[in-house]
């Protein structure tokens, strides 16, 4: 079973969410349904960047360097490299 580190976008917030999961489009739909303290201020998260990994570790390992480069525009980067 892959996992995935994603990248959400509310454009409501102008906010970036980054996460990691073995089921997206049902994490996807809970932080859209206030499913997540960090994600419950808005409605309107849609994706905007996903990386696939065969391990949790991998993916745990991924998440945790970009959410350290505390840097929108690091996310913005990712995202536009795509």
């Amino acid at each position: 079973m892959p996992f995935s580190v994603y990248i959400i976008y509310s454009k409501s917030i102008d906010s970036y969410y980054v996460g990691q999961t073995s089921n997206l489009s049902d994490r996807l739909r809970r932080h859209n349904n206030s499913g997540s303290k960090a994600t419950k201020k808005a409605k309107d998260w849609t994706l905007v960047h996903e990386e696939l990994f065969e391990t949790r570790s991998e993916a745990v390992t991924r998440e945790t360097y970009i959410k350290k480069q505390k840097s929108k525009a690091f996310i913005e980067r990712l995202i536009a490299e795509q």
